[in-house]
């Protein structure tokens, strides 16, 4: 519900209905909504496959008929298309939830739709190839359905009614966010506006340096990232729900200070406690990462207490707790989280960021006032479907070079 935190947070949002399959996190939503965290006091929780639901039975339900609703939100499971999973894209059975969402878009009719995801999505294919069998390593050429954005390139085929659609690849962290967090947002509306999302409003500062030197040629002032500190500032809790580290990894994290990983390890100790994985390429960023108070919190993740995305407390070698990991992504701090330990992590970092949600909710807003009076995308010579990277990708994390402790930013320079 992170984005739905954040889209009532501007004020003019109101949640009339939302569907969710697993039981736990629908009992999350009706206490929060009972609670009036959420919804209006008489918000509808449907539980079940929304693959089983009927959006027309959903309007009749809401007093609704087609056309009336002016925004319908989702966010179909992202771990088919994510890069640090296998990857199922849409053989895996959620990965074709994105069609389901179409397929209420095309009967419940909104003004607008904002669908969210993982970056991984924007290249992923219809069916995937494992990379031992891709043509760079002796297969076959790719066929149609094997290309990247191939699954997009279909989504945007079946967009159908009349809707335009602008896609853009944001980063929470740009926004004011305590966290790095890569997203991607599609916005569609069938009142043929062009939609644009909002610069990045925080940037990296390096040490030593102003913002006018910075930023001098670009003449724009950012304001400094939020780190996990101020994240975590004022928080305190009496019983904690988390996620314990083993013995083993407790051990190995003892070894990293903070802002460090696996990489801060003697490279006898590191290649040891990874095995296999520490000759791999790429992805290991996670491996016995120990967090910093002075920089912006590594995306949250469903398992914080997993020695590959491992969430250290800076001080402490524990993993975040829940209220922890919520904190950072900002998630009021009466919000109440329903389920086992384990369910109420997933319920936290399979959410959007409700900083995120806040933007695009004035984004939303300011094109839902202006609707009847927008610059029609005909006009703008602007195509049907624009897609907009907004620097999504930032590097902030410190690295030790040569037992030095060095800060990484956006350009790939380093600064003491």
């Amino acid at each position: 519900m992170g984005l739905d935190i954040g889209l009532e947070q501007t004020g003019r949002f109101q949640t009339l209905a939302a569907v969710e399959e697993v039981p736990s996190f629908c009992e999350t939503i009706r206490k929060n909504a009972e609670a009036d965290r959420i919804g209006n006091g008489s918000m509808r929780v449907y539980e079940g496959d929304i693959r089983c639901l009927d959006p027309l039975d959903v309007l009749s339900d809401l007093g609704l008929k087609p056309g009336e609703v002016d925004l319908v939100v989702g966010g179909p499971p992202c771990q088919a298309f994510s890069t640090n999973g296998r990857r199922g894209s849409v053989e895996d059975p959620r990965g074709t939830l994105l069609w389901e969402f179409l397929r209420f878009i095309d009967a419940i009719r909104p003004s607008f739709f904002l669908m969210e995801n993982v970056r991984g999505l924007m290249s992923a294919a219809l069916q995937h190839r494992p990379t031992a069998e891709r043509p760079e390593k002796g297969g076959p050429p790719l066929n149609d359905r094997e290309q990247p954005g191939s699954v997009v390139q279909e989504f945007i085929r079946d967009l159908s009614g009349g809707y335009r659609m602008d896609v853009f690849e944001v980063n929470a962290v740009n926004y004011g966010a305590p966290q790095l967090r890569e997203r991607v947002f599609f916005i569609g509306n069938r009142v043929d506006c062009v939609v644009d999302f909002p610069d990045p409003t925080h940037g990296l500062v390096a040490v030593g340096s102003t913002q006018d030197e910075l930023f001098a040629d670009e003449k724009v002032t950012l304001l400094p990232y939020k780190n996990l500190g101020e994240a975590l500032r004022g928080l305190s809790e009496k019983d904690p729900v988390r996620l314990e580290f083993s013995p083993r990894k407790q051990h190995f994290l003892d070894m990293v200070p903070p802002g460090g990983n696996w990489r801060s390890l003697p490279p006898e100790v590191a290649e040891e406690s990874m095995g296999k994985s520490y000759f791999i390429k790429g992805g290991r960023s996670g491996w016995w990462r120990r967090l910093s108070l002075d920089l912006p919190s590594p995306t949250i993740v469903t398992m914080p207490n997993h020695a590959s995305t491992a969430l250290c407390h800076p001080t402490e070698t524990r993993a975040l707790t829940l209220r922890e990991c919520a904190r950072v992504q900002e998630f009021p701090d009466d919000w109440e989280f329903c389920g086992r330990p384990t369910e109420q992590f997933a319920q936290v970092g399979n959410a959007v960021p409700v900083r995120l949600g806040e933007v695009a909710g004035q984004v939303l807003i300011e094109h839902l006032e202006a609707k009847h009076s927008c610059e029609p995308a005909a006009l703008s010579k602007v195509p049907t479907v624009r897609q907009v990277n907004v620097q999504s990708h930032v590097r902030t994390r410190k690295w030790f070079d040569k037992g030095k402790a060095v800060v990484r930013g956006a350009s790939g320079t380093a600064s003491d």
